[in-house]
């Protein structure tokens, strides 16, 4: 048996949330029907970039659901600019960080750690200070005049999935949204879905808590 096959469906479904996390693309660009359209659409995205841009720091539970119904839990932190930290329970012995630069995901039961870059995440729309929401979002209608939806697509890449953040909006919550869940679509039509609750704003963070002790033999150090 591999250790793949050794792997519960819980550390399995951790490792396929990061996979999904780190190939995808910049949004792409939205192709408006009317004026009228166009200008609704901008003034939404404007409200989704102040929010995002909005956050310090952020503590939520969050829950991982796939297609099957499985699903896993944890604490996310998020820190701007470029710093996200999702902490499994115990009984997942996983963890997944990023650092401002690379989002790495660090298996501590087989020693092993898959880096990528910030910039061909999904989650760059949340990180990435360069990245330009307002210009690359696609805005999905959602039907609730409350709830704002924008999708991460490269036509020219399929290979790197889909991923949809939705905010809802939220007088207590920075730039007036809260960011809801996410749902992460990969080339092999894999679905996770994260949804976050329990939000704290403005809480102390130190950056230690985006570094990560490196299971590898070769190299015991904290990262």
């Amino acid at each position: 048996m591999t250790r793949t096959q050794n792997r519960s469906p819980k550390r399995v479904m951790a490792a396929a949330l990061a996979g999904a996390m780190a190939f995808a693309a910049p949004l792409a660009l939205v192709a408006p029907v009317t004026p009228v359209a166009a200008q609704s659409a901008s003034q939404q995205l404007d409200q989704v970039v102040t929010a995002l841009r909005s956050i310090t720091t952020l503590k939520a539970d969050f829950t991982q659901t796939d297609r099957a119904g499985k699903t896993v839990s944890g604490e996310l932190t998020l820190k701007n600019p470029g710093r996200i930290r999702f902490e499994y329970s115990k009984d997942v012995n996983m963890l997944v960080v990023a650092d401002g630069k690379s989002l790495t995901l660090v298996d501590y039961e087989v020693a092993q750690v898959q880096r990528w870059p910030i910039k061909n995440s999904p989650l760059g729309a949340l990180l990435d200070p360069k990245r330009d929401v307002k210009r690359f979002g696609k805005l999905v209608q959602t039907g609730n005049p409350n709830v704002l939806s924008v999708e991460v697509r490269d036509p020219k890449k399929p290979e790197y999935g889909v991923i949809t953040l939705v905010m809802v909006k939220d007088a207590a919550s920075p730039g007036g949204l809260k960011l809801h869940s996410w749902v992460a679509l990969d080339s092999q039509n894999k679905r996770t879905t994260v949804r976050l609750s329990n939000h704290r704003y403005g809480v102390a963070v130190s950056n230690s808590a985006f570094r990560f002790k490196d299971p590898r033999k070769s190299s015991r150090r904290p990262r």
